[in-house]
């Protein structure tokens, strides 16, 4: 019998969303076999958007004037490569500066140069989170296509020798997906990471983005058909703003199926508390989803973690910066 209680509840809030998503670009810079990108570049979805200035102001504004503390973090991922984004340095020293709020970017570090480590750390950016997926050279070259591990290594190391010179607060956390080419190094890629002095080190499990990689789907799908089938997190802790200006139910959503309003006439309370979010988490709840078949055909929902079940990224965000506003 499942006991696990689904609904708002701790960090959940019907007031606003706790964790709010910016997926500042639709570009990125590598073709990593387990990322649908190199499929969805060439897809009728991709538009070579670069989320709008006026409107990422509009959303740090709504953050610190309407959350309440409630929002206990913005996190720069998504479907893009962060640091990409042609106005990056502008965008993360305002976020820093007006967002009231735990900031996390998430990089593969490629591009984490002197001068980016130098904003992120003028920013007080909070979490730097880089995804690596490999210990060996010979790894990372089948696993993160046009990617270089050893750039990324100095890169991250000089980070780690910025905050110790500087001082600075910022944490580092490395992160590693486990899949079939790397998950003999897993072990070996945290021991290394943690002597290096990483803050924290992620293992995640390989999941489907949203059922965009149809053969993990299909895997995840036979793994889970007799499980009882639990509500997604998802629609009760974020929302997502997409490069091109809409608000999303999914941080994964590669084929628009989550996008559901333009940010421009709206705001992040009125989306928050809308009708549309409330039949959205009484589709998860009843699981009915005959008005959502994004969510109906999405098999990640298995590794989304709800406060009494175990260890989320919001619990890594807790105990990497403590404080009031992530009680």
């Amino acid at each position: 019998m499942n006991n696990i209680k689904y609904g708002f509840q701790k960090h959940l809030s019907k007031e606003y969303p706790s964790q709010i998503i910016i997926d500042l670009t639709q570009f990125c810079n590598l073709a990593c076999i387990h990322c649908p990108h190199p499929i969805f570049k060439k897809s009728e979805y991709f538009t070579g958007s670069h989320l709008d200035l006026n409107l990422h102001k509009k959303l740090i504004d709504d953050i610190a004037e309407n959350s309440n503390n409630i929002c206990q973090y913005i996190r720069y991922t998504a479907n893009g490569e962060t640091l990409l984004h042609p106005n990056f340095d502008e965008i993360i020293l305002y976020s820093g500066k007006y967002s009231n709020t735990r900031i996390n970017v998430t990089t593969n570090g490629n591009l984490l140069t002197n001068s980016k480590i130098n904003v992120l750390l003028e920013a007080k950016v909070d979490v730097i989170d880089i995804s690596i997926d490999a210990y060996l050279e010979e790894t990372y070259s089948k696993i993160r296509i046009n990617g270089n591990l050893e750039i990324v290594k100095q890169n991250i190391k000089n980070l780690i020798k910025k905050i110790k010179e500087t001082n600075s607060q910022t944490k580092i956390v490395v992160s590693f997906v486990n899949q079939p080419k790397n998950i003999q190094e897993a072990e070996s890629f945290k021991k290394y990471w943690e002597e290096q002095g990483a803050n924290f080190v992620v293992i995640r499990n390989l999941h489907s983005s949203a059922g965009s990689k149809k053969n993990i789907s299909k895997k995840m799908k036979d793994l889970t058909q007799t499980t009882f089938r639990k509500p997604c997190l998802y629609p009760w802790e974020r929302l997502t703003l997409t490069p091109d200006g809409k608000l999303a139910f999914c941080p994964a959503d590669w084929v628009h199926g989550s996008h559901f309003i333009d940010f421009k006439t709206t705001s992040i309370k009125e989306v928050w508390q809308s009708k549309f979010m409330e039949e959205l988490r009484e589709a998860h709840l009843k699981n009915d989803f005959k008005n959502f078949s994004f969510c109906e055909n999405c098999p990640d929902w298995v590794n989304t973690k709800w406060p009494e079940e175990g260890t989320s990224y919001m619990n890594v965000m807790k105990d990497l910066i403590p404080n009031d506003l992530l009680d």
